[in-house]
């Protein structure tokens, strides 16, 4: 039996690339339009096993709202990956360059590819999603579109990389969260890399406190995000990444820091994630 994971936008996703690297290619995945429905399909066993969710580009940071997701929800972290993201573009067979008169994508990758579409006279048409935009072209048989997406959708809508790595930007990676319930998440072997939330009570020195504490612990605070607390008069909870030798060694700290904090949160303990 395959596993099934939720992701966000079509087949052919960088979220569905970043599923195969990890899962394998037999991965079975599941279509949501959002992320919130991402989290909700993950969380029902009746629909998935788990769900990959992006958490932070290289470029445009953290994506913020999905750490509240994560936190609202009964998922834990059991794994993740760095993917490169390479945007192609691609043309139904025999289209050629200068066929071409529009080219769709959703914004943010027209935007990562701008320095090539400029040397073009071509319109640019936003659109929900990169998948999406290889699909539609796919399906009209479009002889003057082409789409920007990956060679995923290029394999799956049976398309040609007319042009590939047309991004600006090489250094460009996404990170990818593995997400399972707890009742079902194993514990992963090995593992060097821990999610954490907390929040102190806020006097003053509170948090140097507990940084100096994951510091002499020898742990590597690899991410520290700071949110606010919703119905608080700017206090903030905070997001932590730690990297470490033994989880003996992560648990030691966890124990010291638990008293220091009014509130902590585990949301899971893994491998650190390979760089694709």
């Amino acid at each position: 039996m395959t596993t099934r994971v939720s992701i966000q936008g079509y087949e052919g996703s960088f979220h569905q690339v970043a599923a195969r690297l990890y899962y394998g290619k037999e991965v079975t995945v599941i279509p949501c339009d959002t992320f919130k429905e991402v989290i909700r399909v993950a969380s029902d066993k009746k629909m998935s096993d788990g769900g990959v969710m992006a958490i932070e580009n290289s470029i445009a940071g953290s994506i913020l709202p999905n750490y509240n997701l994560l936190h609202k929800s009964n998922l834990r972290i059991t794994g993740e990956i760095y993917l490169q993201i390479r945007q192609n573009l691609l043309v139904n067979p025999g289209v050629k360059l200068e066929d071409i008169r529009e080219v769709h994508s959703h914004t943010m990758a027209l935007q990562q590819c701008y320095d090539y579409l400029d040397k073009y006279k071509w319109k640019l048409v936003e659109t929900d999603d990169t998948a999406l935009s290889a699909r539609h072209i796919h399906q009209h048989k479009s002889k003057h579109i082409a789409a920007i997406a990956s060679k995923l959708a290029a394999e799956l809508y049976e398309l040609t990389v007319i042009a590939p790595n047309i991004h600006t930007m090489k250094n460009n990676y996404t990170r990818f969260l593995m997400l399972q319930r707890e009742d079902v998440a194993a514990q992963v072997g090995g593992a060097d890399k821990a999610s954490v939330s907390f929040h102190t009570d806020h006097s003053q020195g509170s948090l140097a406190k507990a940084l100096t504490v994951i510091a002499e612990g020898g742990i590597n605070l690899s991410k520290l995000q700071s949110f606010p607390i919703p119905g608080t008069d700017f206090k903030y909870a905070f997001h932590a990444d730690m990297e470490f030798g033994t989880t003996d060694q992560f648990e030691r700290v966890i124990n010291k820091l638990t008293p220091m904090t009014e509130a902590i949160k585990i949301y899971g303990v893994y491998k650190k994630g390979l760089w694709k």
